[in-house]
């Protein structure tokens, strides 16, 4: 059998080289004259979240900007972001919105730092620290000289960040806030639950302690099911909820102890 010769359109491509260029050329020339001109020079900034200012940006082609450079430029300089979005409002408009990190909890260092879901320090505004967030304890000698904005790979964090994220998805525990969360020590990491506040205000059986609540010891394992062992307990011991001096949860039986128990 003789070999069948293929016969390429050649004109067909040529001409569509010569479409592709001339159209590059025309996109081109339209970009060079958009951010050269002076219609679309940035006269105004809108800046959301933040109280930085970008009055340098003004009098800047605004087709001209690299926003994503400006972007990761403004990042640098506040850890308390997630992400900044920069937006172009035409003709002359720049809009930089600053999504701010959801702080967790505090982390006890020299000074507090705040802390993100995904585990980032970044250091607490005024409003944050008058939340009244958790504060975990233990790290101060795993983790030296932390910097805002960075995000550790420790195991005593991720413990924390865990009870942190288990007790709050429990509808179990309605009404009660987590106080602090000690994992100094993995075998005998605990945190302290204090009581909804409307039974602390109605009760005021001990007004001499300082936090009413109770201590749960659950060391550094299987803590999402530990979560769900002391959501049924609470709701099991309703009536002993201001006679509860901890739960531990490190074994397998979990031990409650009571305070008028010796």
């Amino acid at each position: 059998m003789k070999n069948k010769k293929i016969n390429f359109p050649v004109k067909l491509i040529i001409f569509l080289l010569i479409i592709l260029l001339a159209f590059s050329f025309i996109i081109g020339y339209i970009w060079k004259a958009l951010s050269s001109s002076d219609f679309f020079v940035v006269k105004q900034v809108v800046v959301r979240n933040s109280d930085s200012s970008f009055d340098y940006l003004k009098g800047k082609n605004i087709f001209a900007l690299d926003l994503n450079l400006e972007a990761h430029r403004a990042a640098l300089h506040c850890s308390d972001c997630r992400k900044i979005r920069f937006a172009r409002i035409l003709p002359n408009c720049l809009f930089i919105d600053f999504l701010k990190r959801k702080p967790q909890a505090l982390v006890k260092f020299y000074k507090d730092f705040a802390i993100d879901e995904q585990g980032v320090l970044f250091y607490p505004t005024a409003a944050i620290q008058a939340q009244g967030l958790p504060i975990i304890y233990g790290l101060e000698t795993k983790i030296f000289a932390p910097k805002p904005g960075t995000k550790y790979k420790k195991v005593e964090l991720e413990l924390a960040l865990a009870i942190l994220k288990e007790f709050n998805a429990n509808k179990s525990f309605l009404g009660f806030s987590l106080k602090r969360i000690d994992v100094a020590n993995l075998e005998s990491a605990s945190f302290f639950i204090l009581l909804p506040r409307q039974l602390v205000d109605f009760t005021r059986t001990r007004p001499q302690v300082e936090w009413m609540g109770f201590e749960v010891r659950t060391g550094a394992s299987n803590i999402r099911e530990k979560m769900l062992i002391l959501g049924g307990l609470v709701m099991q011991m309703r009536k002993e909820w201001l006679n509860i001096k901890y739960i531990d949860l490190r074994f397998k039986e979990p031990l409650i102890k009571l305070n008028n128990v010796k």
